[in-house]
């Protein structure tokens, strides 16, 4: 367990706190590019590490990202006009450009120069392969941006990113992304026959085995697969500071999951999945839009950022467990995406009280992770220290792998170039369900 202190420094992400702070030195996804998609549209309402943010695509197509309210007198700059170029408040004019520079006062004399003395902050904007990522760190420059495999093929071979609101603390939702022993429960069926999707694993007791890393950790969660003295490696990827790359089931599919804060209470999951052997179809496309339509898809989405990608079944409906489901599924919510996971990461509440639990062994890696984190914040606030895959941007280009190994042989050794995106060999996988 944590103490309350560590509990608390690990999961607040407001301005001047130390995990806030670290987590700013990161790119960070913000927005699936979809909701900017033309330019000169509509501004949109972004919330993100607790401020209230809004974010456009101007004329150029570039996307600007600046606090919601006007530095003049603080009206939102969500009702104002996206044109030629810039941001105009509606209150009084003054006009926004990408970079916060103020380009127009109307109100004031013509040969004033106090625009060129008025700066709004703004976070720098990369459009990657679907998906808007922001920088709202202290540096001028922003550091090298993430060279994520799946951000750096080609455009026609990536998904629309699939994402999901959720109502609890950031780290709650990671824990449970690295946590292997829970898909032979949460995710699994009372019997191999069934038709339900869903794992079913005679082995339910993993050993794990992390591997510390320069950009965070892997780790094995190792389980008898036959017995003929095989044995399920499940190697998972834990990637500073909220990133994870769950081990590999397809031979073509490359991933990465983030889990980015809107606040304290509320965060987002970014799914981005790209194949490696052909583009994506359109149906495929259209599949991954609504990814929950089979359990109610989302609810419609209002002008509040904590509203979107929110789906009909919630903590509030109890995510519509079904009790006849339940005797083929353990957990009575089908297999969509992480639904089933948010039915526990929720009900812990809005941030769990880490003091009052018992971990054990298969908790390894969320134990590592934690103190990774608290670790690398405290060292930040302390001595001004950077993690260095903020540096590297290449540190990130790593893979999952999944491998059926005879009792003894090292996985570290027999997947090591299986973890690497540039080693060239195939992917390693093992079906998951």
């Amino acid at each position: 367990m944590l103490s309350s202190e560590d509990n608390e420094l690990l999961c607040r992400v407001g301005r001047g706190t130390p995990m806030g702070e670290l987590l700013r030195h990161y790119w960070m996804p913000c927005l699936p590019s979809t909701e900017l998609p033309v330019p000169d549209g509509p501004p949109k309402k972004v919330r993100l590490l607790g401020e209230n943010l809004v974010a456009f695509r101007d004329t150029q197509g570039r996307v600007g990202l600046l606090p919601a309210n006007c530095p003049h007198r603080g009206a939102s700059l969500f009702f104002g006009r996206n044109e030629e170029c810039g941001l105009r408040c509606s209150y009084h004019g003054w006009k926004w450009d990408v970079t916060g520079r103020c380009v127009d006062m109307p109100n004031e004399p013509e040969e004033s120069t106090f625009k060129d003395k008025v700066r709004a902050r703004a976070y720098p904007c990369r459009d990657v392969n679907g998906v808007i990522w922001t920088y709202m760190g202290p540096r001028e420059t922003a550091p090298p941006f993430p060279a994520f495999e799946i951000s750096t093929l080609p455009a026609e071979q990536v998904y629309p990113p699939l994402m999901m609101l959720e109502e609890c603390n950031w780290v709650q939702a990671l824990e449970g992304d690295i946590d292997s022993s829970h898909i032979d429960f949460v995710h699994a069926k009372l019997s191999p026959e069934s038709k339900q999707r869903g794992t079913y694993n005679l082995d339910r007791r993993p050993r794990l085995e992390v591997l510390p890393t320069d950009y965070g950790a892997c780790y094995s969660a190792r389980r008898r697969w036959d017995t003929d003295g095989l044995y399920w490696h499940r190697i998972t990827q834990f990637i500073m500071p909220f990133f994870s790359m769950i081990a590999a089931s397809d031979p073509h599919i490359v991933s990465a999951r983030a889990w980015v804060p809107l606040d304290d209470n509320y965060n987002l999951q970014f799914v981005m999945r790209g194949r490696l052997d052909r583009p994506v179809t359109e149906e495929e496309r259209r599949q991954i839009r609504n990814p929950f339509a089979a359990w109610g898809g989302y609810v419609e989405a209002t002008s509040d950022p904590r509203s979107r990608f929110y789906t009909a079944a919630n903590i509030h409906n109890d995510f519509k467990q079904d009790r006849e489901l339940q005797k083929e599924l353990i957990l009575g919510i089908p297999f969509l995406g992480n639904l089933q996971d948010r039915a526990m990461t929720e009900t812990m509440g809005p941030i769990y009280d880490r003091t009052q639990e018992h971990l054990g062994t298969t908790d390894a890696m969320v134990i590592f992770m934690r103190r990774r984190l608290i670790d690398a914040a405290k060292a930040l606030r302390d001595e001004g220290a950077v993690p260095v895959n903020v540096e590297d941007p290449n540190l990130c280009r790593v893979r999952p792998a999944s491998a059926l190994l005879p009792e003894g042989e090292s996985w570290i050794t027999a997947t090591e170039k299986a973890r690497q995106s540039d080693a060239g060999v195939p992917i390693a996988w093992v079906p998951f369900v």
